[in-house]
């Protein structure tokens, strides 16, 4: 049974999150530019011990703070468990490894809280309905902390975002791949692509603080890549939608996404068309 009055989870769950998100980077932070040692996982995805540290940390400390909370994490053994939960935590310990490992600063921690929803629409559908609610994405390089609750809006280091309100295609910045920025055929759009960022949650946050216009996303991400920048971005006024055309629900058995796209919300019609016809 969730709580009666969960704007007070809300706030709770955003200090526990920003609290820890910080203290993670100090451990990443050990190991940056120092040649960690890597593995590489199935389908060709590097680990570094700096990942499995932080999630050691983020798992000790998390969830001992929040013991009924389920868990989710790039780094763990997926555990089933989890989908019996009102809630859980959803964690990458580092999104961006491989910019990590490359010396890049674009990398972040990202955690959020992910909470089954109720409502006559989603039990009408018969399924649950799974949608974060309170959210910490941390870069440490920068020192930049990015923190969001349900309701409560969308901060960069205690300022408050907002998304773009640009309109049209024609001048936007969009950070995107290269063979989807040709495939979608920005450049005849008129949109400009920007320097493609390796973290895909450190790119939909900057959607969210206005810093560029909007972020697509290949088939694949995963909700360890996306839960905390989701809630960043729709509390800033903006959009990260599917090719459903809708905000995206978390925590299914298999917690991946088709293309995505995140945006200010008047470029999301536009946009909505271009991926729905992407192949």
């Amino acid at each position: 049974m969730l709580d009666a009055k969960p704007q007070t989870h809300y706030r709770q769950d955003h200090d526990l999150l920003e609290a820890t998100a910080r203290t993670a980077g100090a451990v990443a932070m050990r190991y940056f530019g120092k040649d960690p040692q890597v593995w590489m996982k199935e389908g060709d995805s590097p680990v570094t011990e700096a990942d499995l540290a932080v999630n050691k940390h983020l798992l000790e400390l998390l969830t001992s703070a929040r013991p009924s909370y389920g868990w989710l994490s790039e780094e763990s053994e997926d555990n089933e468990g989890r989908l019996a939960t009102d809630r859980l935590f959803v964690v990458d310990p580092i999104d961006g490894t491989r910019g990590f490992m490359d010396g890049s600063e674009d990398w972040t921690i990202s955690v959020a809280v992910v909470e089954r929803m109720s409502g006559a629409s989603t039990e009408a559908a018969g399924q649950s309905r799974w949608r974060p609610t309170s959210a910490a994405l941390y870069n440490p390089c920068r020192d930049e902390m990015y923190v969001a609750e349900q309701g409560g809006g969308a901060f960069l280091n205690g300022k408050k975002m907002s998304a773009s309100k640009e309109g049209i295609l024609a001048g936007s910045q969009i950070s995107v791949s290269n063979p989807m920025y040709r495939a979608l055929d920005l450049e005849a759009l008129g949109s400009a692509k920007t320097r493609y960022i390796p973290s895909l949650a450190y790119r939909l946050a900057l959607v969210a603080s206005g810093a560029i216009s909007a972020a697509i996303a290949r088939p694949n991400a995963h909700d360890w890549d996306l839960a905390a920048a989701d809630l960043l971005v729709h509390e800033a006024g903006g959009l990260l939608w599917g090719e459903t055309g809708g905000p995206i629900s978390y925590n299914s058995p298999v917690p991946r996404h088709g293309v995505l796209f995140a945006s200010g919300e008047l470029l999301g019609k536009p946009l909505l068309d271009l991926v729905r016809n992407w192949r």
